[in-house]
């Protein structure tokens, strides 16, 4: 197999009301705060830490920059990630480990910051992350499924309120440009007028 092909994602995400009480073990979620050097067009150049070792509520006055400062130690894991546009659920995505000293000092320096808590569940057949945002995009939550190969005939949980899976407004990169909090209330607005939306075209969806 072309090992290029590692470099590529394939997902399928959706809008949440709420973190879904299933996905919350009590075990801490993972503390992202990520800077976009790029977020155009739906390409993107990001630098990210993560840590499980202290746990923050994500609340519309959170400042990234001000979390990063408390906690600096505590983030041990950093990676530098560069990103094409999605088209029907696959992005490519190349990421590199890099020394998360350096990784606080280039989101303290520049770029567009978001935080965010990254909870994991396992339902069914997949895995899916729940992401909870803070900040200017609260109270933004989405939860994506995610294989090694496209994610066709998806068992879609009954938390999942629309598939958003090719909408760049909805990633993160969409989302430092322009984030949630700004346009909420049209989206809620365009939600109610058109309904739910799921995408058809991989394969058969099934609904739990």
């Amino acid at each position: 197999m072309d090992e290029n092909m590692n470099d590529f994602e394939y997902e399928r995400r959706f809008f949440c009301r709420s973190l879904p009480p299933e996905a919350d073990d009590g075990d801490a979620p993972a503390l992202i705060v990520q800077s976009y050097y790029v977020h155009d067009d739906n390409y993107a150049l990001r630098v990210r830490l993560t840590t499980r070792a202290v746990r923050v509520t994500m609340t519309p006055d959170l400042d990234p920059l001000a979390v990063l400062d408390l906690y600096r130690d505590d983030f041990r894991e950093a990676y530098v990630t560069v990103k094409g546009p999605s088209v029907g659920g696959t992005r490519y995505e190349a990421e590199r480990e890099i020394d998360s000293r350096i990784a606080a000092e280039l989101i303290k320096r520049g770029g567009a910051p978001i935080i965010k808590n990254r909870y994991s569940v396992w339902l069914g057949e997949d895995g899916w992350s729940i992401d909870v945002f803070g900040g200017p995009n609260a109270p933004l939550v989405v939860a994506s499924a995610q294989r090694s190969t496209p994610v066709t005939n998806l068992v879609i949980p009954k938390f999942c309120v629309t598939e958003i899976t090719d909408q760049p407004r909805f990633s993160n990169d969409g989302l430092a440009a322009r984030p949630f909090g700004g346009w909420q209330a049209d989206f809620e607005r365009e939600l109610a007028e058109e309904g739910p939306q799921f995408q058809q075209l991989f394969g058969r969806n099934r609904m739990a």
